[in-house]
């Protein structure tokens, strides 16, 4: 049984930063791409980041280019995303997610399995 749990979510003053974890169980991480989705009170989930099983490519959303980073540790089985110069509109509850996506890695359809979610507030 495939389980996906976040941590590091919390309250962050806009400008700063803060790291999320998501660490993998019930199958063999380094086979699969790792992603993250956000979701905001009544708008739809959000294609945040993914990064490749090997690790050797990341995508990201136009909305956190630059200011997030995807990474992830096979040996750990984790995967994070750290999150600097935070917005207010970042504020959403963020969710990991894994799966073989392929090109439609942008769709909450292509992810096999999701984390329970950690709240991110930003304020400003």
């Amino acid at each position: 049984q495939v389980q996906l749990v976040e941590s590091g979510g919390g309250l962050v003053q806009a400008g700063g930063s803060l790291r999320l974890s998501c660490e993998a169980s019930g199958r063999t991480f380094s086979s699969y791409d790792m992603g993250w989705f956000r979701q905001a009170p009544g708008q739809e989930r959000e294609f945040v980041a993914r990064i490749k099983w090997s690790g050797g490519r990341t995508y990201y959303a136009d909305s956190v280019k630059g200011r997030f980073t995807i990474s992830r540790d096979n040996a750990k089985n984790t995967v994070s995303l750290i999150m600097n110069s935070l917005k207010p509109e970042d504020t959403a509850v963020y969710y990991c997610a894994q799966g073989s996506p392929g090109g439609t890695y942008y769709s909450i359809d292509a992810w096999a399995y999701w984390g329970q979610g950690t709240q991110v507030t930003v304020s400003s």
